[in-house]
């Protein structure tokens, strides 16, 4: 696993059990809809202050290795 999986947790307990970045409960699927409407890494970033670019780019990488989340 590289480092950017090390940003994504699963816990049944939260979320739903639906993939988060670390620490939050800012789930993959709000970023990546982040993403779709147009809102750069940055962005995002600023909208979540939990959030740093690289949590983003972490996202993305997990979403292209398990399309079915």
């Amino acid at each position: 696993m590289d480092s950017s999986h090390e940003r994504i947790r699963i816990d049944p307990n939260t979320c739903g059990g639906e993939p988060c970045i670390a620490g939050t409960r800012i789930m993959v699927s709000v970023v990546l809809d982040n993403l779709a409407e147009g809102l750069t890494p940055e962005a995002i970033a600023e909208e979540y202050p939990p959030l740093t670019v690289e949590d983003v780019r972490a996202a993305v990488a997990y979403a292209a290795e398990h399309p079915a989340r």
